[in-house]
């Protein structure tokens, strides 16, 4: 965080903030984009889109490549400041953020930066035990890392954004090197029917899984009866790919036509790189506190820890593992 306003200083000594273009590549993809459409574009999901149907949200940034030739940059920074400070945090607040009342840079900027203005701060223990930390195996003997280094390669955070629309809603985020595929995704759990009247077995949550890489798309999760066995239910797909409709443009071509055009409404302003900062930087220091859980190894090829699932399995919930739903 310090750093970040030295540099947010400096950069203000020279330019306004309107002339600053911070990029974060995910801002430029396609589906990213697609979340503000398909959110305050139509009727029938903003409505569903709060506290009362969503029982939590799951933003997974999964790689299958290990830290290789970065390990030296790796070993000095980890998946939170790589991965969790930008990437993950701009997911969570295009998620979480309230319908700005225009569409332009200062109005959506806005909105986002109050998502994590309203991220619940932590007591020094809860910020040691908020999430599981992990590395992969063979993490030590990458050339470039430190020995008996505790950086994380693998870690997953439990975040609430206390307003109005979120209240009780856990927001977990996960990300990690050496995992079983790459893929990104935001996963909307809901909740269940009040009343259950088809007693087929338990039900699957209905989700809504939008899939930004490899393959971009929407897959929504529904209960449907299957054919010719009384009123017995399964788990059904609606699958839907951007690139079937339209070729889709590289990130960063639709943000550097938007540098040319003047349009920041897809670039961090610098309240927002603060406020980020300002959650991520009290994890890491809890995380190297006397407080702290162990790091805990992984294999590689797999979804992380062990521990990752009964850590979230203590909330009498699961990680919606599938890799990927769009291929």
């Amino acid at each position: 965080l310090a750093t970040a306003k030295r540099l947010n200083q400096t950069v203000a000594n020279v330019f306004r903030e309107e002339q600053v273009y911070r990029i974060d590549h995910y801002l430029g993809k396609e589906t990213v984009q697609n979340i503000l459409v398909l959110r305050f574009g139509n009727s029938m999901f903003e409505p569903l889109w709060n506290r009362n149907y969503i029982d939590n949200v799951q933003i997974t940034v999964a790689e299958e490549v290990i830290v290789g030739r970065r390990a030296d940059y790796y070993d000095r920074s980890g998946v939170l400041r790589d991965m969790f400070q930008n990437h993950i945090l701009q997911l969570m607040m295009v998620t979480a953020m309230e319908c700005p009342v225009k569409f332009d840079a200062d109005s959506v900027r806005n909105e986002k930066v109050k998502v994590l203005q309203a991220v619940r701060k932590l007591s020094q223990i809860e910020l040691a035990e908020c999430g599981v930390r992990g590395q992969y195996h063979g993490y030590l003997e990458e050339q470039g890392v430190a020995p008996e280094s505790p950086t994380e390669t693998f870690a997953a955070i439990k975040l609430h954004v206390d307003n109005w629309r979120w209240k009780g809603v856990p927001f977990y985020l996960r990300s990690g090197k050496g995992m079983s595929c790459r893929t990104t995704q935001i996963v909307i759990e809901f909740k269940e029917p009040p009343h259950t009247l088809f007693t087929s077995g338990q039900p699957q949550a209905n989700r809504l899984v939008i899939q930004i890489q490899p393959a971009e798309g929407l897959q929504i999760h529904f209960e449907s009866k299957v054919p010719d066995a009384g009123m017995k239910t399964r788990q059904s797909q609606l699958d839907f790919r951007f690139d079937r409709h339209a070729k889709l443009p590289d990130a960063y071509q639709r943000l550097l036509q938007d540098v040319m055009q003047g349009d920041a409404s897809l670039f961090a302003r610098s309240d927002e790189v603060e406020c980020a900062w300002g959650i991520i930087d009290p994890i890491i220091s809890g995380w190297r506190s006397e407080f702290a859980t162990p790091v805990r190894s992984y294999s590689l090829g797999s979804w992380g820890p062990t521990e990752s699932s009964d850590w979230i399995a203590r909330d009498g919930r699961c990680w919606f593992d599938v890799c990927p739903v769009l291929k």
